[in-house]
């Protein structure tokens, strides 16, 4: 049996809006951490159904956002986000 590898719509609508959510939190906010837009998104932006963590976004940004740069914050260990 063939595998369906379309995206469907609704799908592909919260990707593309998760991108743009992050794109503007970043360019807003440069320097800013993965758990930083993860309260912004969930709090402000009432995107509370799409089970958002840092860990999630931590792994999503460099897979479907290059034009966020990160560094490594030698203090904490953490990432900070910034856009190139």
């Amino acid at each position: 049996m063939k595998k369906n590898t379309a995206i469907g719509s609704q799908k592909q609508a919260r990707l593309d809006r998760l991108k743009r959510e992050i794109i503007d939190y970043v360019k807003q906010y440069p320097g800013c951490s993965a758990a930083d837009i993860v309260s912004h998104l969930s709090n402000n932006r009432k995107m509370r159904n799409h089970g958002l963590t840092a860990r999630k976004i931590g792994f999503f940004i460099p897979r479907y956002l290059k034009q966020v740069n990160w560094t490594l914050d030698s203090g904490t260990g953490k990432r900070i986000y910034a856009l190139s």
